[in-house]
């Protein structure tokens, strides 16, 4: 797989693209191709050992793990203990022993978002996985197309479909391993071509599309006829997540159904007869019978009005509802597919049951099994795991697992034995779903967004979890700066996406958002859910109805830490920690009212504070507008040239050491872009330049100054850490660490240890004296701050 590139010619290549932002904005990267030339140079760029070997140190959490999306075993249980589990931004993992422990195997691949995985029912070691997560989570990553094992793990190889980004499910022809079929969704935030069902029939050499409706439709689901391989049903799925909004169905939506091949794929016919208007079908899931073939269920998302909702009712957010849609509902086919009834929700009690199934996102579920022995018997995926005994006209919650469920796999020899994957990770049962070993924590695949600290002894790391909230541990450093070792995290202010403070004069206050902004305060000491401060006035007194990011950003004044900054789509500051705020910044966002959705948008992602001068603030939004003031907030003046495109800013970093320096990264993700963007200014951000160096790839998510060293800056993309020690002119890859999404990274001032946050493989920390020194030369003086404290 690796394309070798001296590295020579690739620093050359990156001073080239950084003096190209000088003449004009750089040039996204949204070719599968391109992108997969750009992760052979950043294997390349492994050769150079200066820091490629430093040792990266997981710290936890221990007794967390996180969202998987696909798990697969291998029939009959007890001639055979593998487990196969695809994780959404972890990679894929290997259990030879049931779950007693686990091995990454995937962490040399350029993707860790799995979509699904499927075993060659002829041969055990012969494994593909589907990269990149098909529920399209406000986090989820973009895989880079379809890996192929021979040897059960231990080398991968690519067989192409590396444009797809998002992919539902993999089925390998029983009859004829070399026939294998791709369900694509396709690009998660823009439209493409590369989306649809593919087929190989020479074992992934070569693929042809035999399913495809348009650049808005994709196929999110495919099964086989147990003794007809020719005999395929699929379900598509029109669909796009905007910036504002969760993937939904609108008026003019179409092509959301079920196809019905009998020829291997050649000719389709649509199937959809018994099921809601074209307009109301959202995701679909299908299986079918193993024991009697003409027998398929289908799990509808279906947008039909259940019920209008009143005042008062909210959502999971906090928000007020809209009126309710019918949700997961159940259809069966009795005619191979020729028609459908409706089997779930006919009485109030199940309507009521069904609407809840899913939350208010149906579209990340779309799941559904059928005993292997048992036609009647059926498990349907949603907030919780679901079975029904009665052909889906009742179904029973299973509630001993953590919510959210994504996958299901039945030992077709022995259908008591399950295999579970949802938001917290494993769970196997023994019994039909009696009892479970819930949930095996040998795997680490916590999601964080962010990293603060305090300066206890030992000092203590908090971030926000996906689908978990925050939690804080400790990082203790008695057994030697090498050998920390991982710890249990507890709970603490904050919900599963947001920014931290940790007031240190006494390390114990604690800030953090419940949810899109709203702020709390609280003690990390004796944390209890009913001891929280609400600390932001609703409505506030311009009565304007505030829009918060999902990690809106909070930040403690360096100068005076009574004083709180707070973000939404104006900046907020307190000065009598958060008892009473003001409005210190118009609204810095475009306000587009086009582009207001269910999900807050146009609203400030990036947030600092001149550490040198107070009232020296910087803002940047998620929609690419970029701000500064130098009077706390009197006046605002607007930042950016030609050069600076208009991408999601996800970093800004005013510096410690010069005044008028501040550095920005911004990030292509939601724009299914993966160009390299990071900025420098030295004029309190009137003019930029591109200190992109020789990066090979982004996204790019964070940059930290060095505390000790002024020439050392650190960065975290969607693949690893790299070191500058020039500046930002040439940059390293910095330690061992698997792939892995690094959402955010600081090194700690006293500790001098780097800490980062990644988003699917939990903290970690590495020892920094050996890149700044600090032990062994003088610490680097701060000039006196300007401005009151």
């Amino acid at each position: 797989m690796k394309l070798k590139i001296s590295s020579k010619i690739l620093l050359a290549i990156g001073l080239m693209l950084s003096v190209s932002a000088i003449y004009g904005q750089k040039k996204p990267v949204i070719d599968g191709a391109k992108r997969l030339e750009m992760f052979q140079n950043y294997e390349d760029l492994k050769q150079d050992t200066s820091f490629a070997s430093m040792h990266w140190q997981y710290v936890g959490p221990s007794n967390i793990s996180g969202r998987c999306t696909d798990v697969e075993g291998i029939s009959p249980r007890g001639n055979n203990y593998t487990i196969w589990v695809g994780s959404a931004t972890g990679g894929v993992w290997k259990s030879i022993n049931e779950g007693v422990t686990f091995e990454s195997v995937f962490d040399e691949m350029p993707t860790a978002s799995i979509g699904d995985i499927a075993i060659d029912p002829n041969n055990a070691d012969v494994v593909w996985v589907g990269t990149g997560e098909a529920n399209i989570f406000r986090s989820s990553n973009a895989g880079c197309g379809v890996f192929k094992t021979l040897d059960g793990g231990k080398s991968w190889m690519n067989m192409g479909l590396e444009n797809t980004h998002t992919i539902g499910r993999v089925v390998v022809d029983y009859s004829n391993s070399d026939v294998v079929y791709v369900a694509a969704t396709g690009h998660e935030w823009t439209p493409n071509k590369d989306r649809g069902l593919f087929k190989t029939s020479d074992g992934g050499k070569s693929w042809i599309k035999v399913l495809y409706i348009d650049e808005m439709t994709g196929i999110s689901d495919v099964v086989m006829h147990p003794t007809n391989p020719n005999i395929l049903f699929a379900t598509s799925w029109e669909r796009m997540r905007l910036k504002w909004g969760d993937p939904r169905t609108y008026e003019n939506t179409r092509n959301c159904g079920v196809w019905k091949s009998v020829d291997g794929g050649l000719n389709w016919k649509q199937i959809n007869v018994g099921l809601p208007e074209a307009k109301f079908r959202g995701r679909i899931g299908i299986d079918i019978s193993k024991s009697q073939p003409d027998i398929l269920y289908l799990l509808l998302d279906n947008y039909e009005i259940g019920k209008e909702a009143e005042a008062g009712d909210l959502d999971a957010y906090g928000r007020q509802k809209k009126a309710e849609i019918k949700g997961a509902t159940v259809y069966k086919s009795t005619n191979s597919g020729d028609s459908w009834e409706r089997v779930s929700g006919l009485d109030e009690a199940t309507k009521s049951y069904m609407m809840r199934h899913s939350g208010t996102y149906g579209w990340v579920f779309g799941q559904i099994r059928i005993d292997p022995k048992d036609p009647n018997t059926i498990w349907t995926m949603g907030l919780f795991l679901n079975k029904s005994v009665d052909g889906g006209k009742t179904f029973t919650p299973l509630r001993e697992m953590h919510m959210d469920h994504h996958g299901l796999w039945i030992d077709p020899n022995n259908p008591n034995y399950l295999l579970n994957v949802q938001d917290g990770g494993l769970s196997i049962s023994y019994d039909k779903g009696a009892n479970w070993r819930s949930p095996i924590e040998e795997l680490p695949l916590a999601q964080f967004y962010n990293i603060s600290y305090d300066f206890a002894v030992p000092f203590r790391i908090v971030g926000s979890i996906q689908d978990h909230h925050s939690y804080i541990g400790e990082v203790d450093l008695s057994r030697g700066r090498d050998k920390v070792r991982p710890v249990e995290f507890k709970p603490t202010v904050g919900a599963e996406g947001c920014s931290h403070a940790i007031d240190t004069r006494d390390n114990n206050t604690i800030y953090g958002s419940i949810f899109y902004g709203s702020l709390a305060k609280s003690k990390i000491d004796n944390f209890s859910w009913g001891n929280l401060d609400m600390l932001l006035p609703n409505p506030l007194p311009e009565d304007a109805k505030m829009r918060g990011q999902w990690v809106a950003p909070t930040l403690l004044s360096t100068h005076n830490q009574d004083i709180i900054y707070h973000c939404m789509q104006y900046v907020m500051e307190s000065k009598d920690r958060g008892q009473t705020w003001k409005i210190i910044s118009p609204d810095l966002t475009n306000n587009d009212s086009k582009k207001f959705g269910d999900i807050s948008y146009q609203t400030i992602s990036a947030f600092d504070e001149s550490p040198l001068h107070f009232g020296l603030l910087y803002a940047g939004t998620d929609d690419g507008r970029l701000w500064r003031t130098k009077d706390e907030g009197q006046h605002w003046e607007e930042l950016g040239g030609k050069e600076i495109p208009k991408r999601w800013v996800s970093r800004l970093v005013a510096s410690a050491y010069e005044v008028g320096t501040v550095y920005m990264t911004q990030t292509g993700r939601r724009d299914d872009d993966f160009q390299v963007y990071i900025w420098r200014s030295k004029d309190f951000g009137t003019t930029w330049e591109d200190i992109s160096g020789n990066i090979p790839l982004g996204p790019v998510n964070v940059i930290r100054e060095d505390p000790v060293d002024e020439n050392i800056l650190y960065v975290g993309t969607d693949q690893g850490v790299y070191l500058s020690k020039d500046k930002g002119k040439t940059y390293s890859i910095l330690g061992d660490l698997p792939f892995a999404y690094v959402h955010d990274l600081k090194v700690h001032p006293r500790d001098n240890m780097l800490i980062i946050a990644t988003h699917g493989r939990g903290m970690w920390i590495l020892d920094a004296n050996s890149i700044n020194h600090k032990n062994t030369k003088k610490r680097y003086e701060f000039p006196e701050p300007e401005g009151e404290r």
